[in-house]
């Protein structure tokens, strides 16, 4: 079983990537953000649970996030295994997906981390900004708060699995082509 961490800042080209690694590795790509989404839009109890933190402007705890991570790699028993886009953001949220999958007999096989410096990926996401519909992708300085924040919070994530020798950190500029050739041999290697 493969089970992936695909990480680096917003406008990295994660998303991008991911379709990629889907298709070629036959993994589950489990975003967090579209398991919120989905938990929320269909009033599951831990939707409702999340929901009602995010109303009050509060951090969902990470004991829900993980919880809807459980549910959903437990729905597909049959994986040849993971891509965790969007998750875990800390160590204590790295911790605990090691815990479960651990439980499960498997574990985390490789976290590979996009590098993007900065100025391209303000450049990326302004361009994005564009068709996105997302007004936090039309203004430099929310993106930079974005990449700041990544930075400073998530990017420790990286370091823990680097002490277990399983973070690789992958150049993320150039044609998606050589991007997606770059990851395949990090996993393959």
């Amino acid at each position: 079983m493969i089970n992936l961490i695909l990480f680096g800042p917003p406008g990295s080209g994660k998303g991008t990537q991911a379709e990629n690694l889907i298709e070629k590795y036959q993994l589950v790509h489990l975003s967090t953000g579209d398991i919120f989404r989905h938990n929320i839009k269909n009033s599951t109890p831990l939707g409702v649970e999340a929901k009602s933190y995010i109303d009050k402007g509060a951090l969902v705890p990470d004991s829900v996030t993980i919880n809807m991570l459980k549910d959903q790699v437990e729905s597909n028993s049959d994986a040849k295994g993971f891509i965790f886009d969007g998750f875990p953001r800390t160590i204590a949220q790295a911790e605990a997906l090691d815990a479960f999958l651990s439980e499960k007999g498997t574990e985390i096989s490789k976290l590979l981390e996009l590098k993007v410096d900065d100025e391209e990926i303000v450049a990326r996401i302004l361009n994005r900004g564009k068709t996105s519909g997302r007004s936090d992708d039309n203004n430099p300085e929310i993106i930079q708060n974005r990449i700041n924040v990544y930075k400073e919070q998530t990017s420790p994530v990286a370091g823990y699995y680097g002490k277990k020798d399983k973070s690789f950190a992958i150049e993320g500029i150039g044609t998606l082509e050589e991007v997606f050739q770059r990851l395949s041999s990090a996993i393959d290697g």
